[in-house]
């Protein structure tokens, strides 16, 4: 990940802050030690989705600044402002309820107002834009500390969706005109998710908001040559352990539903690791673990906290070898989305709070 960190800031060079994105839990990676270790290597803000996950930050001492980028609820507004954490607004009424906490809180609270360019989610309409900053400055328990929007189709290297990137930049340069022009500091500028720090240089401003890039995956759906493609590297390898072997006979059922009858006299592996862990159920019969650097294809229907290989007639597999369920170096976490036609964010922050994480 440190890697990954230094490749991202040569793209984007020293002036854009990082704005690491560590919400769920870090993308199933662990969110506390992924933060401490990113701050460690350069990055100087953090994003999660809501209070509960800054909190976990919070209480460890982390003390760097938190976006928070889900929409606050009003009771949490307390919690904000004993935090120091940033909340987006996108329209007067929170702003007013944002407002009524700090003052109640004796603390001024810090917000980004967020600006809709064409995600269709949250974010104030454009032309509102001025007057909701205009709103803000004029309140002296609030502090307008940026101006953000979203980017929907960065990732994407389509024409038309290149295109409609471009236009949504313009919008937001637009909008950052406008708000110096009524002679307001529009604080920290920001709109580049991993996509946008890729393909747009002109998404920087003055910070940029990478999450899947720094955890070592291509943005998807885009597909570009490995040429083209900055040198990043999975972070996390998911890994079980075969715990028993036995000899089935041929014609012999596997698992639930008798979805796979061994074709031969075969060895099979356990591993204790299923669909409670986040094993995609879909996966059954439809994926490949590697043990001792070969592949072995997983048999039957993936259990509640098992699945099967088969190891074959002769095998070199022993029990308690280590078994690669993902990783670098053979099947990734964005082939197995690939297969089930999902996102490489989905296997990450599938994974379940019982399996343990290691830090190396």
């Amino acid at each position: 990940m440190r890697r990954n960190i230094a490749t991202a800031r040569k793209i984007i060079g020293s002036h854009p802050k990082i704005c690491f994105a560590v919400k769920a839990d870090g993308y199933g990676h662990g969110a506390v030690n992924i933060s401490l270790c990113a701050l460690e290597a350069g990055v100087e803000d953090l994003s999660v989705a809501g209070v509960s996950e800054a909190a976990e930050l919070r209480i460890i001492g982390i003390d760097a600044p938190i976006l928070l980028l889900s929409q606050t609820q009003p009771e949490e507004l307390p919690y904000i402002a004993s935090m120091d954490l940033i909340p987006l607004v996108s329209d007067a009424e929170f702003i007013d309820e944002a407002a009524a906490a700090a003052l109640g809180a004796g603390k001024k609270i810090t917000v980004h107002l967020k600006v809709d360019t064409g995600m269709g989610r949250l974010g104030c309409h454009v032309e509102d834009a001025v007057s909701l900053a205009a709103k803000i400055v004029s309140i002296k328990d609030l502090s307008l500390g940026g101006v953000a929007t979203h980017l929907s189709v960065a990732e994407s290297l389509k024409p038309d969706d290149i295109t409609y990137t471009k236009d949504q930049l313009r919008k937001f340069r637009e909008v950052i005109t406008s708000i110096k022009n009524a002679g307001i500091d529009p604080g920290i500028t920001h709109a580049a998710n991993s996509g946008g720090l890729v393909f747009h240089e002109d998404s920087y401003f003055d910070m940029v908001r990478p999450g899947l890039f720094l955890y070592g995956y291509l943005p998807s759906p885009c597909r570009v040559s490995a040429d083209s493609w900055p040198k990043i590297e999975p972070v996390m390898e998911l890994e079980s352990k075969v715990v028993f072997i036995k000899r089935i006979k041929k014609g012999s059922p596997v698992s639930y539903g008798r979805k796979w009858i061994a074709p031969e006299d075969t060895l099979i592996g356990i591993l204790p690791f299923g669909y409670a862990d986040g094993f995609p159920w879909k996966l059954s019969n439809n994926h490949s673990v590697f043990i001792r650097g070969k592949s072995y294809p997983l048999v039957g229907q993936i259990c509640m906290d098992q699945c099967i290989v088969n190891l074959g007639p002769e095998t070199e597999v022993k029990r308690w070898d280590k078994a690669v369920v993902f990783g670098p170096g053979c099947i990734t976490a964005a082939d197995m989305a690939e297969t089930l036609q999902a996102l490489p964010y989905e296997i990450f922050c599938g994974l379940n709070k019982r399996v343990p994480r290691e830090y190396v």
